[in-house]
């Protein structure tokens, strides 16, 4: 059997070592991401415009509908990825399917978000799932010791796949609305049934920077957003003292998410099971709401500019709520067990204070901005505190 792969140009897919030092991603896995950032980069600036023409509710409706389909995708190639990476030709193929895929739904997203027409999404979500179901019936073949769940997870994933594309066929409007969240639950469950049939190897450290690298490119977003309201500032020749203002608190409520964000070295949460369930699921809120910073940066702008009909206050917190969501994400997954009390309690009353900041009347992303710099002088204090007692009295790191 090695002999027939190896004149195909194959490698056996075989579980990767969980304990192989210096795991890293890969190039294909940086590629990957980036082809992700073209969906996400249409859902944030779909939502930004639905907020800004006074479709709130609607907006971030669909944006977390979209957003969904953005990140499972990402999410199960990813954990595929850690567990089964051969790098060789086939591989390679089926992943670039996948990266096709993204790019039709991204196609998609603009009618999805205005008008709930979610063909072209399905079909670029279908492509990508599909393609996972045939490295997973490839993991099958090869690996004896993963049968059952590489099985598993290619029978539940072809099922859901089958029910989605029933779903935009075969159901009026308002049952193909309903029905989504249904086929959600559905594709929550397909992991979760088949890691029970045995847990599939993946790397913690692989699995912990490979979610960070999205986080950044997500954050480059809010850069981008920053960096517009200088633009506009420039161009326009008004508002500037505004609109710089904006953009320096955009640059510094970017660096304070990555900074809280990285306050923490994260491959410890990632310990078992559960752990990795718990920490891959909930990233959902997290990467959702820093997708949405980029959109409050720029409904702000419009604000400022008067080019939008929605009230400062819902400009205000299309901003501030976003990266109240991200601050209060990263404690719940990323820091709580590593910080002392009066540090959690600073770190939560920071979120609560940031989503809030969004009512004031005016200012309010340079407060947001402030107290999301407050957040991570606690954590550093906190950090310094821990590291001393650790080292005990009389002790110099």
């Amino acid at each position: 059997m090695t002999d027939v792969l190896a004149r195909m140009g194959l490698i056996r897919m075989s579980a990767r070592d969980t304990g192989t030092p210096h795991r890293v991603s890969t190039p294909l896995e940086l590629l990957f991401d980036l082809v992700f950032v073209v969906a996400v980069s249409q859902a944030s600036q779909n939502l930004h415009h639905l907020i800004s023409d006074d479709h709130v509710g609607q907006g971030v409706l669909s944006y977390l509908m979209v957003f969904f389909a953005i990140w499972w995708a990402w999410m199960n190639f990813t954990w595929f990825a850690s567990a089964f990476d051969t790098d060789d030709w086939l591989y390679r193929v089926l992943t670039i399917v996948q990266m096709g895929g993204v790019l039709v739904l991204a196609a998609g997203v603009h009618d999805a978000m205005v008008s709930f027409d979610f063909a072209v999404v399905t079909w670029g979500y279908v492509i990508m799932r599909l393609a996972m179901v045939a490295q997973w019936l490839r993991a099958a073949a090869s690996d004896p010791e993963c049968r059952r769940t590489a099985l598993r997870m290619a029978l539940g994933i072809s099922v859901v796949q089958v029910l989605w594309v029933a779903r935009i066929y075969l159901l009026d409007d308002a049952a193909q609305f309903w029905t989504f969240f249904v086929l959600v639950a559905l594709e929550l469950l397909v992991p979760v049934w088949g890691e029970a049939a045995g847990r599939t190897p993946w790397h913690p450290h692989h699995i912990a920077e490979r979610y960070g690298l999205f986080t950044l490119l997500l954050l480059g977003e809010s850069l981008l957003a920053s960096a517009n309201a200088i633009f506009d500032a420039l161009g326009e020749g008004e508002h500037v003292a505004e609109l710089v203002t904006l953009a320096i608190s955009g640059i510094v409520v970017t660096a304070g998410i990555w900074w809280v964000y990285f306050a923490r070295e994260q491959h410890s949460r990632l310990e078992g099971r559960k752990s990795a369930f718990r920490f891959g699921y909930l990233h959902y809120g997290i990467f959702a709401a820093v997708g949405a910073v980029s959109a409050g940066v720029e409904v702000e702008i419009d604000e400022i500019t008067g080019h939008t009909s929605v009230s400062p206050f819902i400009a205000g917190l299309a901003l501030t709520l976003p990266i109240a969501i991200v601050v209060a994400g990263a404690w719940l997954v990323l820091l709580r067990a590593s910080l002392s009390r009066w540090a959690s309690a600073a770190v939560l009353a920071g979120a609560v204070l940031i989503a809030l900041s969004g009512l004031l009347p005016s200012n309010e992303y340079v407060v947001a901005a402030a107290l999301i710099a407050g957040v991570v002088v606690v954590l550093e204090v906190d950090g310094a505190r821990a590291t001393a007692r650790r080292l005990g009295p009389g002790v110099t790191r």
